[in-house]
Order: C-alpha cells, then sequence, then structure tokens
C-alpha cells in the first residue's frame, strides 16, 4: 500500500489507522471537517519520522485534495450521509472501515462478535477463553483497542477476538472472521441508520464473506437471526445459542446448567450456579461464548475455569459500593432502552434508576412497562428527561425527579434510598452532550458513589 491513502477522522480511530499505514509504507491524506484543529496538535500524535509522509487538510474537502486518492478510511462515527462522503463517492473511491484496513493487513485467526447488546462482555470473555488456547491472543475493536493498533502484532499463530459495531460493518469489502456472533438484533442508532431494518441488515454483514469453512454464532431467541440462521442466507455453519430452548445442535441453557449438544453427544459445560456474571442477558453472552470456543477447538475444562473466574466488564451492570445496604451498581454502557431493560431486570430488589442522556430516536414504551413494581424512583437526567417521564407516565409509574448534573442525580439516590434497595445508572441513552463517552459517565458516577 504505497499510494496515498485518505482517512477521515483525527480521533483514536483514526490515528491508529494513518499510523498503520505509514508503518506498512504508505503515505497519508488525514481529513477532518473540523477547521478549528490545529495540524501541529494532530501531528504531533505521531512519530517524527513519520510525519513527512502526512499531509492534513481540515474544513471542506475539494476535488483537487482528492485527486491521488483511491480509498478512504472512516472513523467509525462519520455518517455515510456527510457531504464529504458525496464527493468521494462520486470519484469512484472505495470507503473502508477500520476494521477492513486492519484485515488487510492481520494474520491467524479471527473471531468477530457484533449485536445490539452483550458486545462487550462476550468479547472479553472470550478473549479471556482463547488465551487458554493461544499464546498470542489479542481483544480489540469497539472494546477500546482499535484492531489497526494490533494489526502488525498478530502472526500466523495468534488469534484474535474483535468487538464489531454496526458503523464499522458499513465499510467492510472482504473482512471475514474464522467464526462470527451476532448475539441479538433490536432498534439501535436509528438516527444514523434511520430504519430498523437498515441496522439488522448492516449487522448482518459480518458473515457476508464467510464461507461453508467458518461458523457464525446466533441467538435462536431472537426470532429474526432464527429466521436468518435457517434460511440458509448465511454460508458459514450456524450454531444456535438459547437460553429459553433445548437444542438438539447448539449450546443451550437447562436447569441453570450449559450445555453443548450435537447428533452424537451432549455435554455439560458448566453450571451458572459458579459465574460470577449477573442477569439472564450475561447467560446468554456466556453461552456465545462458549459456543464459539467450542467450534474454535477449545477444551471443555478450559472454557469452564475461564467462565467461572470472569468478572463483570467495567460499565455493564458493574459493582461499585454497598453503603448502610444500598448497592450501587454502573450500567452506563446502556446506551440503549433493549440494553437498560436486562440491567434493570438484574436488580434482584427495589431499585432507584439513573437514566436519561442524548436522543438516539430510540423508543422506551418497552423498558418503560417494567417501571411499576420494579422501581422506587426514577432520576432523569439530560436531553431526554422529558420523552422518558411521560412514556413512564404512560403506564402508570409517577415517581419521578430530575437533577441537572449526574452528581446530582447521586445525592437524590442516596437521599431516597433504603436498606435493601438498588441503585442503578442504566441511562438507555448515549452519553454525548453532557459526557464525552459513556465510560466518562461511569467513571463520573463511580467517583461520586465512592465520596457518599
Amino acid at each position: 500500500m504505497r499510494d496515498i491513502v485518505m482517512v477521515a477522522g483525527m480521533g483514536k480511530s483514526g490515528v491508529s489507522a494513518a499510523e498503520l499505514i505509514l508503518n506498512i509504507g504508505g503515505r497519508v491524506l488525514l481529513y477532518d471537517s473540523n477547521e478549528t484543529l490545529d495540524p501541529e496538535t494532530v501531528l504531533s500524535k505521531f512519530d517524527e519520522e513519520n510525519v513527512k509522509n502526512i499531509h492534513v487538510k481540515l474544513g471542506r474537502l475539494t476535488e483537487d485534495d482528492i485527486r491521488d486518492i483511491r480509498v478512504c478510511v472512516m472513523s467509525p462515527g462519520i455518517s455515510l450521509e456527510t457531504d464529504f462522503i458525496k464527493l468521494l463517492l462520486a470519484h469512484r473511491i472505495q470507503l473502508w472501515s477500520e476494521i477492513q484496513l486492519a484485515y488487510f493487513v492481520a494474520k491467524g485467526r479471527l473471531m468477530a462478535i457484533t449485536g445490539t447488546n452483550g458486545k462487550t462482555t462476550t468479547t472479553a470473555l472470550l478473549g479471556a477463553i482463547m488465551q487458554r488456547k493461544y499464546e498470542n491472543c489479542f481483544v480489540a475493536g469497539n472494546i477500546g483497542i482499535p484492531y489497526t493498533q494490533i494489526a502488525l502484532h498478530t502472526n500466523d499463530k495468534s488469534v484474535t477476538v474483535l468487538e464489531v459495531s454496526s458503523f464499522q460493518l458499513e465499510t467492510i469489502i472482504d473482512f471475514k472472521p474464522n467464526v462470527s456472533a451476532i448475539l441479538n438484533i433490536t432498534p439501535d442508532h436509528l438516527n444514523r441508520h434511520h430504519t430498523f431494518e437498515n441496522y439488522s441488515a448492516i449487522k448482518k454483514e459480518i458473515c457476508m464473506n464467510q464461507t461453508a469453512q467458518d461458523y457464525c454464532i446466533l441467538n435462536y431467541d431472537d426470532e429474526q437471526l432464527r429466521e436468518f440462521g435457517d434460511s440458509g442466507e448465511c454460508k458459514a455453519k450456524v450454531v444456535f445459542f438459547s437460553i429459553k430452548n433445548k437444542l438438539k445442535e447448539g449450546v443451550y441453557v437447562e436447569d441453570n446448567k450449559v450445555y453443548y449438544s450435537s447428533p452424537s453427544k451432549t455435554i455439560e459445560v458448566l453450571s451458572l450456579d459458579n459465574v460470577q456474571l449477573l442477569g439472564k442477558h450475561n447467560h446468554e453472552n456466556i453461552c456465545a461464548a462458549v459456543a464459539m470456543a467450542f467450534v474454535e477447538g477449545v477444551e471443555i475444562e478450559d472454557i469452564r475455569e475461564a467462565c467461572y473466574e470472569f468478572k463483570a466488564v467495567e460499565h455493564r451492570v458493574e459493582f461499585v459500593k454497598e453503603k448502610y445496604g444500598v448497592r450501587y451498581y454502573n450500567d452506563s454502557k446502556a446506551t440503549n432502552p433493549d440494553a437498560a431493560i436486562q440491567g434493570l431486570n438484574a436488580m434482584p430488589g427495589p431499585t432507584i434508576l439513573i437514566a436519561g442522556g442524548y436522543d438516539k430516536q430510540s423508543e422506551y414504551d418497552e423498558w418503560a412497562k417494567l417501571f411499576k413494581g420494579k422501581l422506587k424512583y426514577l432520576v432523569l437526567i439530560g436531553s431526554t428527561r422529558d420523552k422518558i417521564a411521560e412514556c413512564a407516565k404512560k403506564y402508570g409509574f409517577n415517581n419521578i425527579m430530575y437533577a441537572e448534573t449526574l452528581q446530582e442525580a447521586v445525592r437524590v439516590c442516596d437521599s431516597y434510598a433504603d436498606r435493601g434497595d438498588y441503585v442503578l445508572l442504566s441511562p438507555a441513552c448515549a452519553s454525548w452532550g453532557m459526557f464525552d463517552n459513556y465510560e466518562q459517565r461511569g467513571d463520573i458516577f463511580k467517583s461520586c458513589v465512592q465520596a457518599l
């Protein structure tokens, strides 16, 4: 790759993609539409020897800028409807996601996970399992480390476990995991994908290049994924998992135990009584990870031990503190209503819920139906608070309070919680507007709780 490659976006993903291109001998046009950025600050992120091969362009992109460009690597946060993208497409410039670029370079086995909810936990758990089989195991993607950052460290004997978002799947070309998984598909990111049908189709693209030599792990309890697996549209070998149905083939839960079943035998893998993950949604995550590890040839004993030792991922139903008999949980990664439903259902007692944030055009009805009889109080923050409050009242829940900041919300919860209650931050919304990301929101929540 010795041509000039355009990289759109100067955040963590864009910088990592540019560094990979430079490290394999390419040159980079680094572009961002934000003309207020300082080029010197941008260039300071790169090794001095690579700077001579970078040209920084800010603001409006012109035809002259892209005259020698054939490929543009997209940062995930950039919508395909952005004006400069139309210019690129008009000049037949191929759009690559960051994971497509990394795949172009990386070696070894690849296991990729997508879905609306549970991706991070499943990716981290599968990574912990695969470390018992592979000496070189990399865990990357949406979980926090860009795939481009580790691509050159992979080799023919390594395995990469990758968390993949719909934003990244929009612009793949020949990206092909050896083992893929779609955990579930529920409405999310409709402000970007517009319709659930579009969003769903993009999620399924994780397996579009797979063949009969590969595996695709699907949630049998998700009707759409069950139909997808049975339709023959997926060319990989389909393996289902379920926490509700006993399967003749696949991974399932019965009597709180996880089994792997094939036409010739059924094997007990583990007891859910011995895992440290809270909630039925995490039982789904465990089943998905077990199925992926099993088809990759990991020994049952290694799968079992890794699952028993694994603890909750930060910001996903993460226990923070107990004070005077009140237990506080951080579920900041619940950025959509379906994830928030899972977080709420994981609470075993009366709950005070902190929710609200940036509006992704989500609908809150199914979540709000759970409030009455489950919640003591609902404390709302962010731009969606009126919308959520109205929805909650529609289903008969009226114990609603507003807070201007997350710090204020935590103080309100501390005042109203009684011994035996649970306080849960599970926003059902993105963090933007009040926070840089869900991690910052979760960290601030934990700091506030620790200060009580």
